[in-house]
């Protein structure tokens, strides 16, 4: 895997052929290759913006040469209208997407970091005029709500032996509202806004201690449950002893 220091240097060089292609006007770092570069380590991806002048977006997205001169790709794929995941020959991975500049003013993200622009290029470029995604609520009794009812829909349909389905609703949907509540009661440094699971590990620790058994697997929704549960539970929550008791029948 590549060191810090090398990741920061090819993204430096995917700036100097932007540069030499002829109609780019910046490149944008995000993530850990943006502002946070004290998160990046030999495990980080390369996440950043081709900004491109106008008329010129089709071309740098169905064409990746300009990617291929900083370090010959292996695989690649448009994975939205924007942008594409590849990898390097190297083993350095690239989530990226090509903008115009109007189009910025349009998308949400977190403030990036300039790696290279054309002069006359505004810094501002790298900041963002749309506010980023805001928590979908604090309110405790609909995260409660939520939460057993994702342990009764999904014990049913274990019963059903929809097991993949059973899974994904207690190990996965409930487990999402178990993080927002143990959030409320923690108050951890901020995440990713558009994945609440980044970096749980080191933000809520004491949830993460949890996980094991939180998420013990296909074969095992019953006790997950029963564990969910006892999370709830030992954070305080408000549990209806109507449905907890038909929730443990079920998970018995």
């Amino acid at each position: 895997m590549a060191e810090p220091s090398g990741l920061l240097a090819r993204l430096d060089a995917i700036g100097a052929s932007l540069r030499d292609s002829g109609h780019a006007l910046a490149l944008i770092g995000l993530g850990s290759v943006g502002c946070e570069t004290d998160r990046l380590d030999a495990w980080s991806d390369l996440d950043f913006f081709a900004i491109v002048e106008p008329g010129w977006k089709a071309r740098y997205l169905h064409t990746l040469d300009w990617l291929a001169a900083a370090q010959p790709l292996a695989w690649h794929f448009r994975n939205t209208g924007d942008g594409h995941k590849a990898l390097m020959d190297d083993g350095v991975f690239c989530e990226f997407a090509v903008f115009e500049p109007t189009e910025l003013a349009h998308i949400p993200f977190a403030p990036g970091r300039v790696v290279w622009k054309r002069e006359g290029v505004d810094d501002a470029i790298a900041r963002p005029r749309q506010p980023m995604p805001q928590p979908r609520t604090t309110d405790e009794t609909w995260i409660v709500g939520e939460a057993l009812s994702c342990l009764f829909v999904g014990l049913q349909r274990w019963h059903r032996g929809e097991k993949l389905s059973a899974a994904r609703f207690v190990q996965g949907h409930a487990l999402d509202r178990l993080i927002e509540l143990d959030a409320l009661r923690t108050h951890p440094m901020p995440g990713d806004p558009f994945n609440a699971e980044r970096r749980l590990e080191a933000r809520q620790p004491r949830l993460s201690a949890e996980l094991p058994a939180l998420v013990p697997g296909y074969a095992h929704t019953p006790k997950a449950a029963l564990a969910m549960l006892d999370a709830l539970s030992a954070r305080g929550a408000l549990l209806n002893p109507a449905i907890v008791a038909r929730i443990r029948a079920l998970a018995g």
